[in-house]
C-alpha cells in the first residue's frame, strides 16, 4: 500500500509538479531531503529536484529563490542544482 501511495504521488508530482508531494505527506525541508529520500527512485528525485529548480517555482522579482508549496522557505537555486549533482555523484552510471 505504501508503495502505491508513493507511486502515486511521484507520478503525480511529474505531471502536477511537487505540490503534490505535499499534498501526500511527502514535503522535504530542503533539496538534499529528495536525494536522501529512501523511498524515491533516481529517476523520481530528478524529477522532483528538476522541477524544484524551474522557473514556475521562482519567487517573484527574486529569481535566484525558489519554493515549492510545503517548503518552510526559499532555497537558493545553487542549493536545487548542488542536490542534483549530489544525486550525480550517488547515482552515476
Amino acid at each position: 500500500m505504501i508503495h502505491k501511495t508513493l507511486e502515486n504521488a511521484v507520478n503525480d508530482a511529474m505531471t502536477k509538479g511537487p505540490t503534490v508531494l505535499a499534498l501526500q505527506g511527502l514535503a522535504f525541508q530542503r533539496p538534499i531531503d529528495v536525494v536522501m529520500a529512501p523511498a524515491l527512485s533516481v529517476d523520481d528525485k530528478r524529477a522532483i529536484l528538476a522541477a524544484w529548480a524551474s522557473d514556475y517555482y521562482a519567487i517573484d522579482s527574486q529569481p535566484a529563490l525558489r519554493q515549492i508549496p510545503g517548503t518552510p522557505e526559499p532555497v537558493l537555486i545553487d542549493e536545487v542544482q548542488r542536490a542534483l549533482a549530489e544525486l550525480d555523484c550517488r547515482y552515476q552510471t
